[in-house]
């Protein structure tokens, strides 16, 4: 069985791997112009968020 899991990076996206591998990073700061996936642009707009993980198993 695959280990899935999602990491909200310290101000940075929700990050989701599967078996060690990334497969997409998702926006948390709501101003990535392709959304739902990050862009970066958190990096200019100053989010703040705390990090966290979540495994699936």
């Amino acid at each position: 069985m695959s280990e899935i899991v999602i990491k909200s990076a310290k101000n940075g996206p929700n990050i989701v791997t599967i078996d060690g591998e990334v497969k997409a990073a998702f926006c948390r700061c709501g101003h990535s112009k392709k959304k739902p996936f990050c862009d970066g642009a958190h990096r200019s707009k100053d989010f703040e968020a705390d990090e966290a993980e979540t495994k699936v198993l």
